[in-house]
């Protein structure tokens, strides 16, 4: 996306979701982040697109990233900061049953995410049975992922090859790939469709610079489908 499209599509997105527009304030006076602009809105967009055709958001990483895939689905599965209501109808059927009342008073609508690599039990399976290194994530996407899903994958180096594994089964599959990475070029940010490539080589300087990237996206997202 060149700037000039961006610019456009601020416009266009502003006026048909106005809460979206306003977190780009934040966006823009983040240090370092202001560059990155164009690559959330494509990111944002793609899995907006996704969850609004009823997709789902599938995360990949290793330590520290593997926390923010598991941060960034807590995000999206319940309320971060907006509420989130149950529809009318579901509220409906919810209070015929026995504990409905409350059910309907505290539950929250998600939107769908997945975390790779949170059974343990299928990551013991597959190192034991298959013969090649770094194949769990990619063997757990191709068992539950289905064309028009995303695949999010976080390296801060760019070269986990268990996320990139994944990453081209993703890609084979007809999955939407983003990467959040550290500074370009790396490995994954060469291969997947959309890089998000924050400008740190560091991994804890490059981890702080994503925690506060996919904070916004989480905002944004919320904003889209519960503003």
């Amino acid at each position: 996306m060149t700037q000039a499209t961006f610019d456009e599509w601020l416009v266009r997105e502003k006026r048909a979701h106005p809460a979206v527009g306003v977190l780009w304030d934040a966006v823009m006076g983040h240090p370092g982040l202001s560059g990155m602009a164009p690559s959330l809105a494509q990111a944002y967009e793609a899995i907006a697109r996704s969850l609004a055709q009823g997709g789902t958001l599938y995360l990949c990483g290793n330590g520290g990233s593997y926390s923010d895939a598991l941060h960034i689905s807590g995000e999206l599965l319940k309320a971060f900061v907006l509420p989130r209501p149950v529809p009318a109808d579901l509220a409906e059927r919810l209070r015929a049953q026995p504990d409905g009342a409350d059910l309907v008073r505290h539950l929250q609508t998600g939107l769908r995410a997945h975390v790779l690599g949170a059974n343990t039990a299928l990551a013991s399976a597959v190192a034991n049975d298959i013969p090649v290194p770094d194949i769990g994530y990619a063997q757990e996407l191709y068992a539950l992922a289905r064309p028009g899903d995303v695949l999010l994958g976080i390296s801060t180096s760019g070269r986990a090859r268990n996320v990139r594994l994944a990453t081209q089964v993703a890609a084979a599959m007809g999955l939407t790939t983003l990467g959040l990475t550290g500074r370009a070029p790396n490995p994954l940010a060469d291969r997947v469709d959309i890089a998000l490539a924050v400008p740190e080589r560091e991994t804890y300087r490059a981890q702080e610079l994503h925690l506060a990237l996919y904070h916004q996206l989480c905002l944004m997202l919320e904003a889209r489908f519960f503003g």
